[in-house]
């Protein structure tokens, strides 16, 4: 069996701006580039076709955004504004440590988000109480392309932790998402049902 945790809402909760398309604009504009009048509608249009499941990095949706306004933002500034606005204040969650380590003592253990931001859950790991070392897996949607309830999310990260996703027991606070790894055949623990610091007496009891 190996375990795999869902990051935010899970076992961390971090910042995020309250307006997103404004905090990147300040830092599009902190590097030079011209963000357009209609910045807001920009935002929240599509930009980027991409297939049922698939996650559309946020850098890559902010130069869409700004190429629908004929802006040409330099170099991977669209990148380094989109991570500079979500650099979060993380605040690790009672029980998460307890939680992970219980699973280390079973077996392979990984952590699976929904994340378009690149680097944003390395940063929250680093800044969290959480011993990053104890992760054998951190997979986001935004490396592997695909977004929980998406089976190939669950695939991805089973197949990172070494085991076949029904081997895989997931643990997470969203049922929209995080339950779909048993439409992929592995496990769902919900938070609603299995609290963080319930976990580990969850999983003694599975042996």
């Amino acid at each position: 069996m190996a375990v795999s945790f869902d990051l935010f809402g899970t076992l961390v909760e971090a910042d995020r701006p309250t307006d997103p398309a404004a905090a990147v604009a300040t830092e599009l504009r902190e590097r030079g580039v011209r963000v357009p009048d209609d910045w807001d509608a920009a935002y929240r249009e599509r930009h980027v076709d991409a297939p049922a499941g698939a996650e559309v990095p946020l850098p890559a949706h902010v130069s869409g955004a700004l190429a629908s306004r004929g802006v040409d933002a330099p170099g991977n500034a669209p990148r380094r504004a989109v991570v500079a606005a979500f650099d979060p204040d993380v605040e690790t969650r009672e029980g998460a440590v307890a939680a992970v380590a219980a699973a280390s003592d079973r077996g392979p253990v990984g952590v699976l988000s929904n994340c378009a931001v690149p680097e944003l859950a390395r940063r929250t790991l680093i800044r969290s109480a959480l011993d990053r070392e104890a992760f054998d897996a951190v997979v986001t949607s935004v490396a592997c392309g695909w977004r929980k309830p998406d089976p190939r999310a669950f695939e991805t990260c089973a197949d990172r932790l070494g085991v076949g996703v029904e081997a895989l027991v997931h643990v997470g606070d969203d049922p929209r998402t995080d339950a779909g790894v048993a439409d992929a055949g592995g496990e769902a623990v919900l938070l609603d049902d299995v609290g963080l610091t319930e976990f580990p007496a969850w999983l003694e009891g599975r042996r």
